[in-house]
């Protein structure tokens, strides 16, 4: 796996994006991510339809990597680290998870967050609410156009559309506007939104090698 990156300066502070679907804070040694959708899989398998179980373990592996290029003391997830509350693929998770006893993970909750309180001890988070402010930048799962702060948000799987004579390809991305930086869903199995992202913003599309701005 390569892992190529474009530095932001988002409010006088350096954020790394990269094309394996995170960021990373350098001064707040925090690698940032959104959309894991953790039990989306075995999701689908409790209702018949076959997925391989490897889906999950890919994005795990490439957190993995991510975290051992990076090295960060916390994990920021910007909502729906979950998909359907407690499964088999949780019980994955929180085994991984088990590796990395030195990483504070904190999640911003999304709309897929439904975590009882069993599954809250469970899961064993260091942080959990809808908000989180650090050093003037809000992290919140869906954009709050109420709130004036640089938000880092995602929600919204967020692709970009690039159009040939022979077909159209849809690339996952990150959009930075004035007010906003949206993160692209970190699982990769999950579909792209071409229309719902910001309209004027610098794209930074990615493929498996590189990372562009367009």
């Amino acid at each position: 796996m390569k892992i190529a990156t474009k530095d932001l300066i988002i409010l006088e502070e350096i954020i790394t994006l990269t094309n394996q679907r995170a960021a990373f804070w350098k001064q707040e040694k925090a690698l940032i991510l959104s959309d894991l959708h953790i039990g989306k899989t075995a999701h689908f398998r409790k209702n018949g339809i076959a997925l391989a179980s490897h889906i999950m373990k890919n994005d795990l592996d490439r957190l993995s990597i991510l975290i051992e290029f990076f090295k960060p003391e916390q994990l920021i997830i910007v909502g729906d680290l979950l998909h359907a509350g407690n499964n088999s693929d949780v019980d994955e998770f929180c085994h991984w998870k088990d590796q990395y006893p030195d990483i504070q993970f904190k999640l911003i909750e999304g709309n897929h967050d439904r975590i009882s309180k069993n599954l809250e001890k469970k899961l064993n988070l260091d942080f959990k609410a809808e908000i989180a402010n650090i050093r003037d930048i809000s992290f919140v799962h869906d954009f709050d156009k109420k709130n004036k702060d640089f938000q880092i948000t995602g929600h919204i799987h967020p692709g970009y559309s690039l159009k040939s004579p022979i077909k159209n390809i849809k690339l996952p991305c990150f959009v930075k506007t004035d007010h906003q930086l949206l993160l692209p869903a970190f699982s990769d199995f999950t579909g792209l939104d071409t229309r719902n992202i910001p309209k004027k913003g610098q794209f930074y599309i990615f493929t498996d090698t590189d990372i562009y701005e367009v």
